[in-house]
Parts: structure tokens; sequence; C-alpha cells
């Protein structure tokens, strides 16, 4: 079927296979997977320069390459799950290309490493959160009185949320920030938009599944938490505003509750200066004839 003409297209065809490398970020990592006669490697750090190196010299045989963080728990884990071999380099690959699946991947564009890096654990991080918050949802089922699917209604509300809160928006770029406190572990997302003029709203659509996810598990749990909102536009100040998640609707805070939401450290609950040319405001209404009450099961 000419494959071979000129002998030429394995060639070309394995320039155009796209791979993936699960990469030992931290030197705990690395220590971890040292037990292992198979894994060959001594230094932590002449493992990243080698890394980084095979990363270079793929990207200019114009192979696309993405990164992968590899956890060697987990890794254990998918070897005895599989009845694979953990001390061999065929079973790393398994699981690389599992990861390559499934989990979270950052492409590889000729950044350094320790700009990849930072990058890759922001995506895991996110890719973790979305996870548990989806098992979260899927795990509550359906209303005793009604028999209505609480996971499914949350997301629903969660949605139309979303879509408000967006409208209120003046043109211009939009930051949210929405943080949930369940019982097991706090949940994060962040959602970046653009405003046009004409009404129009671009944004990144999984980024938008994952925050909206990470609402609804909130609503469904009936859990504390808070969605924050910055907005730039051209020849005017930053404004923030901000909402309290409470029965099943956002609750507006004033702009002094935004002013403390938004600059006290959540680690330390330090007070952090507030910036200047930016206005803490409360938010606009959300258009709704009740927005603290949805049916609660």
């Amino acid at each position: 079927m000419g494959l071979t003409r000129h002998g030429t297209t394995p060639h070309v065809l394995h320039r155009e296979v796209a791979g993936t490398i699960g990469l030992l970020a931290d030197e705990h990592d690395f220590s971890a997977m040292r037990r292992y006669r198979t894994f060959t490697f001594d230094d932590h750090e002449t493992y990243l320069q080698q890394v980084e190196t095979l990363l270079s010299t793929l990207a200019d045989q114009g192979r696309h390459t993405s990164v992968a963080l590899f956890d060697p728990e987990e890794y254990e884990g998918f070897c005895a799950e599989t009845g694979l071999e953990p001390d061999t380099p065929a079973s790393r690959t398994r699981f690389t290309a599992e990861l390559a699946a499934t989990g979270a991947t950052v492409p590889y564009e000729g950044q350094p490493l320790a700009d990849l890096v930072p990058d890759l654990v922001d995506e895991a991080l996110r890719h973790t959160t979305w996870e548990y918050a989806t098992t979260l949802l899927a795990g509550i089922g359906a209303c005793a009185s009604c028999g209505e699917d609480i996971g499914r209604a949350a997301f629903v509300r969660a949605s139309e949320l979303l879509v408000r809160v967006l409208d209120t928006a003046a043109p211009g770029h939009r930051h949210l920030v929405c943080s949930v406190a369940t019982d097991t572990e706090p949940l994060l997302a962040v959602l970046s938009s653009e405003g046009d003029t004409d009404g129009t709203t671009r944004l990144d659509e999984t980024e938008a599944l994952e925050f909206t996810t990470v609402l609804a598990a909130g609503i469904a749990t009936d859990s504390p938490g808070g969605l924050v909102m910055r907005t730039s536009g051209s020849g005017s100040s930053d404004k923030v505003y901000g909402w309290r998640l409470q029965g099943g609707g956002l609750q507006p805070l004033t702009a002094a509750e935004v002013f403390d939401a938004y600059c006290t450290d959540i680690e330390s609950g330090d007070l952090i200066g507030p910036e200047s040319g930016v206005d803490y405001c409360t938010p606009p209404d959300l258009g709704e004839d009740d927005p603290g009450m949805v049916h609660q099961h």
C-alpha cells in the first residue's frame, strides 16, 4: 500500500507519534523509585537535566511530547491492580501511558523544566480536585422525598449561578475563584473569561466544567464556601466582588466583607495589604427572585 515508498514513510510516521514522559518532579518521589533495581538513576538533579535534554531533543525532531507527574504510590497500586511486575521499564511505560489517557498532563513547548513543573503541579491539583468533586456529586444519590438526583440538580444550579455571575460583569477580563470547605478536604477552582462588548463571553470549557463541579459540590453538600470575581477593563480600575454560598444560592458580600476575604491570607489568616487601583465592591443583583432558596434535600 505504499507504506515504504522510497524507504522514508516509517521515519515520517516515527516523527508524528506523540508521547508522554512520566516525571518524578520532587526528590522524595525520586528516592522512592530508587528501590527498584531497574530504575538506574542515582541523582535527582542529574535526572531532571536528562529529562530536559530528552524533551528538547524530541522537540527538535518535531515530536509532540507531554509531561505527567509520576507518583510512586499510584504506580505501586497500578501494578498490584493489573498484576504487573513493578521493577521493569515496561511496567513504568504502561503506567505512564495510563497517565496520558486519564491523568493531568502539560505539553512541552520548549519551556524550561523549572517553568513546566509548577504548571504541571497546578494541573494535577486541578485534575484531582475535579475528580474528587465529581465522585462526591455522583455518590450523594437521590433525594429521599422526591427521587431527584441531588448531584445532577446541584450541577444544573451551579451552572445557572455561574452564568448569572458572568452576566453581571462589565466587558473585559474576569477572574473567578470558588472555594468550598467540604467535610473531608477544601476544594478550590479558578476560571478566567473574557467578556466582549456585544455580551459574548469567552472561556475555557474545561476550566468552566471544573469550576461548576466544585460549586455544585458546595451546593449539594451545603458546605461553607464562596465565590470571588475580579474584573479588569480598559480605562477603569479593577473591581472585586464576592458572594457567600448559602442555601443553594449565592448571597452577596458587602464591600467590607469582600475586602476582608480578598485581603486575608488563606493559610495564615494574616491580613494582606490591599492593591492600589482596586475597588472592593458589593456585587450587583444576580437577578433571582429568591437567590438564597432552592429545593432542599
